[in-house]
């Protein structure tokens, strides 16, 4: 597990960011090199600890799991004397959480999905609300801790996680990316880390969602979307279609709520009961699109470095 630790000249918080916790899940290796790069580092205060790959066996093999087929992220708090996931996440917990008040852990959709860049925090921490505004994603999504995952083990030590999700598996997305870089970095001018604010800045206001709801495919066969991830969606709007091949038997796909689309499949040939659309509970749209047109809001936003990517 390579480490990279970054101390201020003074004393301070200290913060851990943390990628490919799911191997495949590469994005958040991305954003932690180009953070490390960013030139609003050099006023920092405290220590900034970066863990690109936490699940290199999954990276090296472009794999969700662990060679033992494990989730790592179920495997939380872990034991010395378990598993391989077991004692990789008693690792992570003992050397990297068990030093820092504060994480980000970087994750992506699942393979052939793709999520709206939005964070995921519980609602028992007032501290973690404000940190999840000052990344000022798109959608903030209040969301119940998962037993064994990085985030539960540390609320259990006192710590607050903030889970940002972006893209899809196995690719990178330059509009997440610098939603990434540029979210990290306002969260560490909100603890106090960093003082530099020129470049940060966002153009977005978060909406916060309590609920979310997956639509599912009714029967299988060809879908055709009519919406992609960021767009606003009414009760009852038609957002898709299936059909057999030749367009027969065609059924409409009609949300079953209101709010802002924050996934999706990227698969045209799906079956009955497949996950289609993931939907948050909005109760009034921030904007009048919703979140689409993220790429042109970011265009103007640098690179932090001089590789461009995509």
């Amino acid at each position: 597990m390579t480490v990279m630790i970054i101390h201020g000249k003074k004393p301070g918080p200290a913060v851990f960011v943390s990628g490919a916790i799911h191997g495949d899940e590469i994005i958040g290796v991305e954003i932690i090199r180009r953070l490390v790069r960013a030139k609003q580092l050099n006023t920092l205060t405290g220590t900034l600890i970066c863990v690109p790959i936490v699940n290199a066996f999954g990276f090296i093999n472009h794999t969700r799991y662990l060679p033992d087929r494990r989730d790592l992220n179920r495997s939380f708090p872990g034991a010395a004397k378990g598993s391989l996931a077991a004692r990789l996440a008693k690792l992570f917990m003992t050397e990297i959480v068990a030093r820092c008040e504060v994480g980000i852990d970087l994750h992506s959709a699942a393979e052939h999905r793709v999520n709206l860049p939005q964070i995921r925090i519980d609602g028992g921490s007032k501290k973690a609300m404000e940190l999840a505004k000052a990344f000022a994603p798109p959608v903030i999504m209040v969301s119940k801790l998962r037993e064994g995952s990085l985030r539960h083990a540390a609320r259990e030590q006192g710590k607050d996680v903030l889970v940002y999700e972006c893209g899809e598996a196995l690719r990178f997305d330059e509009t997440a990316l610098r939603i990434g870089v540029t979210g990290i970095l306002r969260v560490l001018r909100e603890i106090g880390m960093i003082r530099q604010a020129k470049g940060i800045g966002s153009p977005l206001t978060s909406d916060v969602s309590q609920l979310s709801e997956w639509m599912r495919a009714p029967m299988g066969g060809v879908l055709r979307a009519f919406k992609t991830i960021g767009a606003w969606v009414e009760e009852g709007e038609v957002i898709a279609a299936l059909s057999d091949p030749l367009g027969d038997g065609e059924v409409e796909v009609q949300s079953s709520t209101t709010g802002i689309i924050i996934g999706r499949t990227m698969l045209p040939i799906v079956n009955e009961g497949d996950a289609l659309f993931h939907i948050a509970e909005i109760v009034r749209p921030k904007t009048e699109d919703g979140h689409t047109g993220l790429e042109q809001a970011f265009e103007g936003h640098p690179l932090f470095d001089e590789d461009e990517i995509l």
